[in-house]
C-alpha cells in the first residue's frame, strides 16, 4: 500500500504550467465565442454598410446644389430651381404640433396603464389595440384625419389638421415604448416608497418618471422621424403643391393655413414636375434626412446624459 502511494500522481505537486493548461472544452468554448462575436460584427457591417453609402451617394448627387440660400429661397420657376424654405418650415411646424399633442398624452397613457390600471381583460384589450395600431398604414391614418380632422371637425385642410393626424399616427409608438421604460424601473423603488408613506402620485413623479425619462425620449425619437417623413397623413389633409412665403420668416404659417412639407415636396418634384435638376431632388432628401438626424442626435444625447445620471 505504501508503495502505491508513492507512485500515484498527486496533482498538487504537478508543474503549474501543465496544471493550468488550456483543455480541449476550453478551446472549444474560445473559438465558439469568437466565433459568435465575429458572426455578430459581420451582421452588424452588413447593416451599416448600405446605409452609409446610400448618404453618402445622395450627399454627392446632392453637393452642386446644397447650400444655406437652398434652405431659404422660395422654389422659383415651378419649382424646377430656388430653395425649399417654405416646405422646410411647414415640416418643422408639422412634426413640432404632433410632438406637442402625441408626446404628453402618449406619456399619460403609459403612465395609466402600467401604474394605476388592473391587470384584467379590458387592459388586456386596450394594450393589444396599441400595439396593433402601431402597425396600421399611414394611408389609414391619413383618411381617418380627413375624416375626423378636416370634415367632422371642421378644421379644412390646415397644418393643424395634419398635424393631429400625424399625432394619432404615432401615439402607439409612444405609448408602447413609454410602458416598457416604466415597466423597466424595479418594483424595490415603488415599494421602498409607499413604505416611507409616498403616495401613488409622489411615487411615479418622483422615482418613477425620472427613472424611465432615457426610455419614453426613445419613443418621441421614433414619432419625429416618422412624422417627418409620413407623406400620405398630410397629403390628405394639409399639405399643398406650392406656396409662397417670406424668406427665413419662421411665423409664415398659421394653424389654419396649409403648408408645404418637405416629404410632399420630394414626391411632386420627383413623379410630377418635369425637367427639373438632377441635384434638387437630392437636395431636398439630404435637407429632411439631416434635419431628422439632427433632432434625433439632440435626443439622443439628451437620453444618454440622462441615463448617465441613473444609480442602478
Amino acid at each position: 500500500m505504501s508503495t502505491s502511494a508513492t507512485t500515484s500522481p498527486n496533482p498538487v505537486t504537478l508543474d503549474p504550467q501543465t496544471r493550468f493548461r488550456e483543455t480541449a472544452l476550453v478551446r472549444r468554448k474560445k473559438f465558439t465565442e469568437k466565433l459568435a462575436r465575429l458572426t455578430f460584427l459581420t451582421m452588424t457591417l452588413l447593416m451599416i454598410f448600405p446605409l452609409l453609402l446610400i448618404v453618402s451617394y445622395l450627399i454627392y448627387k446632392a453637393a452642386p446644389i446644397l447650400s444655406i440660400n437652398f434652405i431659404l429661397d422660395n422654389p422659383v420657376r415651378g419649382m424646377r430651381a430656388g430653395g425649399i424654405w417654405p416646405a422646410f418650415l411647414g415640416t418643422l411646424y408639422l412634426v413640432g404640433i404632433s410632438l406637442l399633442v402625441s408626446a404628453p398624452i402618449g406619456v399619460l397613457a403609459a403612465v395609466y396603464l402600467n401604474e394605476y390600471a388592473r391587470e384584467n381583460w379590458f387592459t388586456r384589450i386596450i394594450n393589444l389595440a396599441v400595439v396593433n395600431l402601431a402597425g396600421v398604414p399611414s394611408i389609414v391614418h391619413a383618411l381617418f384625419g380627413l375624416g375626423a380632422f378636416v370634415l367632422f371637425a371642421g378644421m379644412g385642410r390646415s397644418i393643424l389638421a395634419a398635424s393631429l393626424t400625424l399625432a394619432i399616427m404615432t401615439l402607439p409608438v409612444i405609448i408602447a415604448s413609454t410602458k416598457e421604460a416604466l415597466g423597466a424601473v424595479p418594483t424595490a423603488f415603488r415599494e421602498a416608497c409607499w413604505n416611507v408613506g409616498a403616495t401613488r402620485w409622489q411615487t411615479i413623479r418622483r422615482i418613477v418618471l425620472p427613472n424611465s425619462i432615457s426610455g419614453i425620449l426613445t419613443g418621441i425619437i421614433l414619432q419625429v422621424s416618422r412624422a417627418a417623413g409620413e407623406t400620405a397623413p398630410i397629403m390628405f389633409t394639409g399639405a399643398v403643391f406650392f406656396k409662397a412665403i417670406e424668406k427665413g420668416d419662421i411665423f409664415a404659417y398659421g394653424l389654419f393655413d396649409q403648408s408645404m412639407a418637405l416629404s410632399m415636396h420630394l414626391f411632386t418634384i420627383s413623379t410630377q414636375v418635369p425637367n427639373v435638376p438632377e441635384a434638387l431632388p437630392y437636395g431636398t432628401a439630404v435637407v429632411l434626412l439631416g434635419t431628422v438626424l439632427l433632432v434625433n442626435a439632440l435626443a439622443i444625447v439628451l437620453r444618454v446624459y440622462l441615463r448617465s445620471r441613473k444609480k442602478w
